[in-house]
């Protein structure tokens, strides 16, 4: 098949293509990586020998392959996982992502990495992940119907509104949530099924969703650039930023930047990078992504660089966008920032991030920076569950606040223990869920 989806959501990651392949992100690498975090962080506060060893392996992964009928009659097989990772503080959390480097790998580390980040934001959800593997780009719109509909049947009572909760991801939004939450509750008596609509969050205003949940994940990015300026009396306005990754997330932390008075220079996605020193305004380019297949390249206020040379950019923010391991030892070298706020989750390996601290740029880590959207799934949970419709005024005032109370925390423990943001964020976050295994003990 050859065929694009129109009405996809805008490319997010960054792929390289060897032979029109899309070469696949190590997730190996991304799992090492999360536990070396996790351990480094679990040494940092004495963490009990027994809970170190549940927090570091997953409760449950699932692994299904369903068959789907292609528009043209074929059947193609799909593989689509989900893998829980923990649910000390409450039910599972995270999104579905449907990419082709999506694997059980790829799905244990960022499940992780959504436990570290739901227990760090204070909410009370573990943490999970999964996804399909595939390029969405591929297929037509009924067969991503089919698709989603499908998987969600398969996945069956593996997930539930109390149970664990899927959100949007990477090449997944809104509409793939209603189809999910529309497949899930349809496998409900009658009588049930208006309890289930929140098995999923992330859906359509118009289904259940929440007033700015679109560019809570972005605002979030955003929130904490502006609270880690405010810390260390850095003025916004002219400074000068660069996105990898133009898609939700990466345009709307591009969005509320820009308002600010800061000027986006360089963009990269899937397709390539572009740049202008003199700015590239958010909204026209984004306008002209729509209408180009989400791809920002040929921009005409703009120049093609080399993808290459993307990261030595100099820039006064870098805000990675996409996919995990993004910026390693490789390349770490050669950025010019001052500051890397991490809209992807796990874009910084732990090489990579030695060389940054050790060349004194600031790291806004990935649990705290891109938190946003969660926090704002639990909002729309929130609403499901108790009949209610919150206005946009509202979620963004009780965004900010979950935001401040978190950005808080991390600051306040990195200045106290004289360790970075990374370091801090997961101290904190582990500290919770130990408080919460010492106070109920192991079963039996």
């Amino acid at each position: 098949m050859n065929k694009k989806n129109q009405n996809s959501k805008k490319n997010e990651m960054i792929i390289t293509k060897e032979n029109n392949k899309p070469k696949a992100v190590n997730a190996k690498n991304m799992v090492e990586n999360v536990l070396e975090q996790f351990n480094s962080a679990a040494d940092e506060i004495n963490l009990h020998p027994n809970i170190r060893k549940i927090l570091s392996i997953t409760n449950n992964e699932i692994i299904v392959h369903f068959p789907v009928k292609m528009d043209n009659g074929e059947v193609e097989i799909f593989s689509g996982y989900r893998v829980q990772h923990n649910n000390a503080l409450g039910p599972y959390k995270g999104g579905l992502r449907y990419h082709p480097t999506v694997d059980i790998d790829a799905a244990r580390a960022l499940a992780m990495w959504m436990t570290w980040k739901t227990s760090l934001a204070g909410l009370p959800y573990g943490g999970a992940k999964g996804g399909i593997q595939l390029n969405p780009s591929l297929y037509s719109q009924t067969e991503l119907e089919r698709i989603t509909r499908r998987f969600t049947y398969a996945l069956g009572d593996n997930i539930g509104p109390e149970y664990d909760i899927p959100a949007p991801d990477v090449n997944t939004n809104s509409q793939t949530m209603a189809w999910m939450a529309d497949t899930y509750m349809g496998t409900k008596p009658q009588t049930q099924r208006a309890m289930n609509q929140h098995v999923v969050t992330g859906k359509p205003v118009g289904s259940g969703g929440l007033e700015g949940r679109d560019r809570a994940t972005g605002y979030g990015v955003f929130s904490t650039i502006r609270l880690w300026a405010n810390k260390n009396n850095y003025i916004l306005k002219d400074k000068t930023f660069i996105v990898q990754g133009f898609g939700n997330v990466g345009y709307w932390a591009a969005h509320f930047l820009e308002k600010e008075g800061a000027r986006m220079i360089a963009v990269q996605d899937a397709f390539g990078s572009i740049y202008n020193e003199k700015g590239i305004e958010v909204e026209s380019l984004f306008q002209y992504s729509l209408s180009n297949n989400g791809s920002v390249i040929n921009y005409s206020g703009a120049e093609r660089i080399d993808n290459k040379n993307f990261f030595a950019t100099n820039c006064d923010i870098l805000i990675p966008a996409a996919l995990g391991n993004q910026i390693t030892e490789q390349n770490a070298k050669d950025i010019n920032a001052k500051l890397i706020a991490e809209g992807a989750n796990g874009p910084t390996n732990v090489e990579g991030e030695k060389i940054l601290l050790e060349r004194g740029i600031s790291i806004i880590p990935d649990i705290l920076c891109n938190s946003g959207g969660v926090i704002a799934s639990y909002f729309e949970w929130l609403q499901n569950r108790n009949g209610e419709l919150w206005q946009m005024e509202e979620v963004i005032k009780k965004l900010e606040k979950k935001l401040n109370e978190s950005f808080e925390k991390v600051f306040n423990y990195s200045k106290n223990n004289d360790t970075d943001l990374r370091t801090a964020a997961y101290c904190i976050a582990i500290e919770r869920i130990e408080k919460a295994y010492v106070q109920r003990g192991i079963f039996p």
